[in-house]
């Protein structure tokens, strides 16, 4: 299993519950569950269970609940992974097959709901109702999210305000909840439980702001999906707002969400050109850059040791990886 340098510190940690979530991912259907293991054992980076194991390891914990907390958080990610790819209709995730390319649309959302059956089932054998709690709320948070995304595609004007609600919800709401378990399966005090969970969404925030970036930036090869994915779904983000912010040509936006199907691809890739070359990204990764320095302050106070440097150093990632 491939680690971030900066997490070797809880290399450990980070293969037991590798297997935890391999181990608890399995369906009846034996050709179905060889899919959804492909999908578990493909390149993610776990930061989800890595900041779980990082919070509880700032002040004394029980180091097993936290790893099966930490698998918890990794399978109801990957579950989302498995529905939003339905959903976006994707037929590639870090350039494997998804799950909606290869299966019936039943058996997708039904492999979904298993993972985040599981999922739940992991978070309860904690034993804390407090994080049973955080769970629930996370994924309640997700849902709304994504439903707000479905019915807001192709539209314009977008409101930006709600652009900050969405990758709350999509993104920053499951590292929020990472951290914060961590704290609370510690003897971290709750002034610490509520600066983690002030870090995560503020790392959660700047780590999808930089997705958004390197949606018009990144190697195609690399993120394993094209350029512009975001707004060939009808979703906005950061550096479209930018862009028009900046003086772009907001009559481009339009051409690209309402084209029809014929001319779609060609005004899909001006556009992205237009704001891969404009003041737009430098924008957007200052704005990914203020949440790092906002998730560093919160987390200002804690124990100065190895697992708050990592913590430190896991924000600095979230906005100088290209991929």
């Amino acid at each position: 299993m491939k680690v971030l340098p900066f997490l070797e510190i809880i290399r450990e940690e980070l293969s037991k519950v590798e297997e935890l979530i391999l181990s608890e991912s399995s369906l009846s259907y034996k050709p179905l569950a060889e899919s959804v293991e492909a999908i578990l054992k493909s390149g993610g980076k776990r930061l989800r269970p890595a900041l779980t194991i990082l919070a509880s390891k700032l002040y004394p914990a029980d180091s097993e609940r936290a790893i099966i907390a930490a698998a918890a958080m990794e399978l109801l990610h990957a579950a989302t992974l498995i529905h939003d790819d339905f959903i976006d209709q994707s037929s590639t995730r870090r350039g494997i097959p998804t799950l909606n390319s290869l299966w019936p649309p039943a058996a997708v959302v039904l492999a979904g709901d298993h993972l985040f059956a599981r999922a739940a089932s992991l978070a309860a054998m904690t034993g804390s109702p407090r994080v049973v709690k955080i769970f629930a709320q996370a994924l309640k948070t997700i849902c709304d999210g994504e439903i707000r995304q479905l019915f807001g595609a192709f539209g314009w004007p977008q409101d930006q305000e709600d652009y900050y609600y969405r990758i709350y919800a999509k993104t920053s709401s499951l590292f929020e909840a990472s951290a914060e378990i961590g704290g609370v399966l510690s003897d971290a005090p709750e002034e610490a439980i509520q600066a983690l969970k002030e870090y995560g969404k503020n790392l959660g925030n700047a780590f999808q702001i930089i997705d958004d970036v390197l949606d018009f930036t990144g190697d195609e090869e690399t993120m394993g999906k094209p350029t512009g994915s975001d707004l060939r779904q009808g979703v906005v983000t950061l550096p479209v707002f930018y862009f028009v912010e900046s003086g772009g040509d907001e009559s481009l936006i339009v051409k690209a969400l309402k084209a029809r199907p014929e001319e779609r691809e060609t005004a899909l890739r001006e556009l992205v050109e237009k704001i891969r070359n404009s003041s737009a990204i430098n924008l957007s990764v200052k704005e990914a850059m203020n949440f790092v320095e906002k998730a560093k302050e919160a987390i200002s106070f804690l124990p100065q040791n190895q697992y708050r440097s990592a913590l430190r150093a896991l924000a600095d990632f979230a906005v100088e990886r290209n991929y």
